[in-house]
């Protein structure tokens, strides 16, 4: 085989600096061996790769061509022998994280996983997205290493996290709904809301929902907010769903916010990312917990700084 990483290097540096001599240079070697190993890979491909008529060797039209793959196998040789590395220090083969899809657009959690993919490039990652119990259920059972769901009221005792985001859960309903038409004769209570029904975001297999979001006596049930959201355009209830996640259809005036008159129309939660003390995280993980700490750290500056302009 004529190419190999070294020689592919020599061909590159070659390329890139302009002579053998610079390349010889770059590369930390005499600049006969540079001239060598080019002669040597010539002569197995049966191409010339360098015009030598001229005072510094200049890359044909052969070389060109083969100049971009080149940079590719170079490229994809590295990757390997550091993830090879990464693996003797710790690195799992994948990271599965369970994510809460409500979250999707409240967390930053691509920009943590775009971060650690150039930190490990070869890293197989998971992502699924369930409702709250059922991502907690799934980190349990060893299905993924972590979960990004909202705050708890207690937590197991195998169970450890960090806090790093937040999020706001708005009160909304179709704009024919009797309740809107209620809200701007006087405003709603909070008894109001109980006999109305409403459409909560819970898991497939349990009947655990936070009681700061179940309100109503009457309740539909989803497991995906985009469900939720579906049945409240329809006119089919109201629901609390995050204020990123219905800001467009408000805007649009398919929803409506529901202002109220003895408690805010606002719900904090606050998000956090929980992995088991029961089974040792490796590198990657251990990896995307810091990011997700430190884009959590930019967010709280950059909202500091917004309230000081």
């Amino acid at each position: 085989m004529a190419f190999d990483l070294d020689n592919l290097k020599v061909f590159l540096a070659a390329v890139d600096h302009g002579s053998f001599s610079a390349a010889a240079r770059s590369l930390r070697r005499v600049p006969s061996a540079v001239s060598m190993a080019i002669a040597n890979l010539e002569a197995e491909l049966g191409l010339q790769l360098f015009d030598r008529s001229g005072r510094e060797p200049r890359p044909t039209a052969h070389a060109a061509v083969l100049v971009p793959q080149a940079r590719v196998l170079v490229e994809q040789l590295q990757r390997l022998n550091n993830h090879a590395v990464s693996l003797t220090q710790g690195v799992e083969a994948g990271l599965t994280i369970a994510l809460v899809p409500e979250l999707m657009a409240a967390v930053p959690w691509s920009e943590a996983l775009r971060l650690l993919a150039h930190d490990f490039p070869l890293l197989k990652v998971e992502v699924l997205t369930a409702p709250q119990a059922d991502a907690l259920a799934m980190l349990k059972s060893g299905r993924a290493d972590l979960a990004l769901v909202y705050e708890r009221y207690g937590s197991e005792g195998h169970e450890a996290f960090d806090e790093v985001a937040d999020e706001r859960l708005v009160a909304v309903a179709a704009p024919g709904h009797p309740m809107v038409e209620r809200m701007e004769q006087g405003g709603i209570r909070n008894e109001d809301l109980h006999s109305e029904r409403q459409v909560v975001v819970a898991g497939r297999d349990t009947e655990q929902v936070d009681k700061r979001i179940e309100v109503s006596r009457l309740q539909w049930r989803v497991d995906h907010p985009a469900a939720a959201l579906a049945l409240v355009k329809a006119g089919l209830g109201w629901a609390w769903l995050p204020s990123g996640f219905v800001h467009e259809s408000v805007q649009r005036g398919e929803l409506v916010e529901l202002r109220t008159v003895n408690f805010t129309n606002v719900l904090r939660f606050f998000v956090d990312i929980i992995w088991t003390t029961e089974r040792p995280l490796g590198l990657a993980a251990r990896r995307f917990i810091a990011l997700m700490n430190a884009l959590r750290e930019d967010e709280k500056n950059a909202r500091a700084a917004r309230g000081h302009a």
